[in-house]
């Protein structure tokens, strides 16, 4: 197994992700920021932030598949999330859940960070995500 994820005991719990990540391997994977666009560029979800984070979870997805791994392989996500509120947090599971069976995402998680951000970099883009990832 290349990624083993773990929450010592002690550790904040429960929480929908693993706070630990141990992984071996050669080959890491960075799949940069991916956001709700189609194949063309084209705006996915306009102004519903479950949607935008599943279409951005389905991207990165794509991501790591193009470069041979999947989610089992993935040692940390980072969110970046625009005006960021705890009334968000709803919505951003429903998008992560809408998701996690199609992706095949590990339950609980593999390490995250959700960051707020006053805006991306473009004006109707709500979440951002990034992968890490390490493969034999």
């Amino acid at each position: 197994m290349t990624v083993e994820l773990l929450t010592p005991d002690g550790m904040f719990q429960p929480v929908p992700y693993h706070h630990v990540s141990v992984s071996t391997g050669t080959r890491h994977v960075h799949v940069a920021g991916q956001i709700a666009r189609d194949a063309d560029g084209n705006p996915v979800a306009t102004g519903d932030l479950a949607g935008q984070l599943a279409h951005a979870m389905r991207n990165t997805a794509r991501g790591l598949a193009g470069a041979g791994a999947t989610f089992s392989d993935v040692v940390r996500l980072r969110f970046f999330v625009t005006n960021w509120s705890p009334e968000k947090y709803d919505d951003f599971v429903a998008g992560i859940e809408e998701v996690a069976d199609e992706l095949g995402l590990p339950r609980p998680l593999p390490p995250l960070s959700a960051i707020g951000v006053d805006y991306l970099f473009e004006p109707d883009v709500l979440v951002e995500v990034e992968a890490y990832a390490i493969l034999d």
